[in-house]
């Protein structure tokens, strides 16, 4: 299949081809990296185009973040005073944030055509070896992108999809790290592992620096992660695709309010449909 795509380095990362030696290479060493920690980054998957593109969108989008401050736990959840009090369940730490939620990215826009790329949904689904995978049918965050400023991060926290993939678009000048302790919920709800982490006492800790047009793909429900505070006067951005294993999942009332200010009628009907038994 011959595909010319103005955003992704095709030559690089051919997702176009996958009967291809290049992609069944590509595609072992993805799947091996997934496999040791939950995490794998693409370098330069975008072009330059791309990543102006992209970078051109987010600004354009801006002003329409939902910025939000409050105290969260890992879990975005409420407070629960039958528990110690060191119990990661109530940990609350200060959550400074702003997301561009998905209804601001038209479908020619550079975001979502990077998303319907031809043969993207498949590299993703056959990098991460899943039976079941649908693409998050929320239309508040099936597309969207994270805004930082300066001061701002993002706590330890787990995701409400199962797999996320990011594209870098912009860093600040300084901070933004993306640290995270891998699989540590593969087999269910692990308090001690995750104590540790809040506590600083944690050696299963990797912190990666994103560069623009780099893509990452990360197993987020599983592995506790978050976003150091930024310094500087630039913008952080990073765009969010998410995947989940079941059909016409979205996120709950309460987290979609917090993400995004806002709940829609979906949210509503499909609140409390998720099959597993994590607490969020």
């Amino acid at each position: 299949m011959t595909v010319n795509h103005a955003y992704i380095d095709l030559e690089k990362y051919p997702i176009h081809q996958p009967e291809s030696t290049a992609f069944a290479a590509l595609l072992k060493q993805v799947q091996s990296k997934l496999a040791e920690d939950g995490c794998a980054v693409l370098k330069g998957f975008l072009t330059p185009a791309g990543v102006d593109a992209t970078r051109r969108e987010a600004d354009e989008q801006s002003d329409n973040a939902f910025s939000s401050e409050e105290k969260t736990n890992a879990y975005f959840g409420q407070d629960d005073p039958s528990l110690p009090s060191t119990h990661p369940v109530r940990q609350f730490y200060q959550r400074s944030n702003a997301f561009i939620p998905a209804d601001n990215f038209v479908a020619d826009g550079p975001l979502r055509s990077i998303h319907d790329a031809p043969g993207f949904d498949d590299f993703i689904r056959n990098c991460l070896q899943a039976k079941q995978f649908h693409r998050y049918a929320d239309p508040l965050a099936d597309v969207i992108i994270n805004q930082a400023k300066a001061g701002n991060g993002f706590p330890w926290h787990f995701d409400t999809n199962n797999f996320t993939v990011t594209l870098a678009i912009q860093n600040a000048e300084q901070g933004g790290e993306f640290e995270y302790a891998a699989n540590i919920r593969s087999d269910g709800e692990n308090f001690e592992t995750v104590q540790a982490v809040l506590e600083e006492r944690s050696d299963q800790v990797t912190r990666l620096v994103l560069e623009p047009g780099d893509l990452q793909l990360f197993k987020g429900r599983y592995s506790l992660h978050r976003v150091a505070p930024l310094r500087g006067e630039r913008k952080r951005y990073v765009a969010i695709f998410s995947y989940v294993e079941q059909p016409d999942m979205v996120g709950s009332p309460e987290r979609t309010r917090q993400l995004y200010g806002r709940v829609l009628p979906v949210h509503l009907a499909r609140a409390g449909m998720r099959e597993d038994a994590f607490i969020d």
